[in-house]
């Protein structure tokens, strides 16, 4: 099964990637995720990724689709994926639909997860994650027992750069400027299913695997 995830960012869709990879045992691929590890390994591809982003701004198609290219080749990748943070404008969504049809494949479902500018807004402002594990935290939603000590791994706890209130409503202006139009592109694709992002991390689960699950089955996948 080829999942795809849309959403704002902070809506929830890295952690609902993460339990939808476990349930059907295929990848979680982010783009988010494989920017980081550029980034803090201070690779070509880091260092010009860090440039946008710590803008706010999305970084280059050409950059961004030639990882996720690179990483769909992999052997886990065989049986089905669930992308995540990509892609984020119509060209990148060209761009894959190109290198999946070489392949004989192409999405099967795409999930939209819903939540409100406002509540974005609060949820990525007290964001805060550990240093040297990567466990995520938050002020007010799930605070860590020792205020800036990890509770896993002893690290520091940070708010990264692009969690600051005022990177995040320019990353809402980028959202809704370059990859909200992605919603129409699939819809009219018939592939299109929204949810509404809830405060409980559990309820929205509910609601996703129900989604895929009935996806699934009208899909014949």
């Amino acid at each position: 099964m080829r999942i795809m995830l849309l959403g704002a960012p902070g809506a929830g869709k890295g952690t609902q990637a993460k339990i939808l990879s476990e349930k059907y045992n295929i990848p979680h691929i982010s783009t988010g995720d494989i920017f980081r590890y550029n980034i803090k390994n201070e690779t070509e591809l880091g260092k010009k990724a860090k440039e946008y982003i710590e803008k706010g701004l999305l970084v280059p198609d050409e950059l961004t689709v030639k990882i996720v290219e690179e990483r769909l080749k992999e052997d886990d990748c065989r049986s089905g994926f669930i992308l995540d943070g990509f892609p984020r404008t119509i060209p990148q969504a060209e761009e894959l639909d190109r290198i999946l049809l070489q392949r004989g494949t192409g999405i099967d479902i795409v999930v939209n997860i819903f939540v409100k500018d406002e509540e974005i807004v609060q949820r990525l402002s007290g964001r805060r994650v550990c240093l040297k594990c990567g466990r995520n935290y938050h002020v007010k939603y799930n605070p860590a027992a020792s205020e800036g000590k990890c509770g896993e791994c002893g690290g520091r706890i940070v708010q990264r750069d692009d969690d600051k209130e005022e990177t995040v409503i320019e990353r809402l202006k980028t959202y809704h400027r370059q990859t909200e139009p992605l919603i129409d592109y699939y819809e009219k694709k018939g592939l299109l299913y929204t949810v509404e992002g809830k405060e409980k991390i559990e309820d929205t689960t509910g609601e996703v695997l129900r989604t895929v699950e009935e996806a699934a089955q009208k899909h014949g996948i």
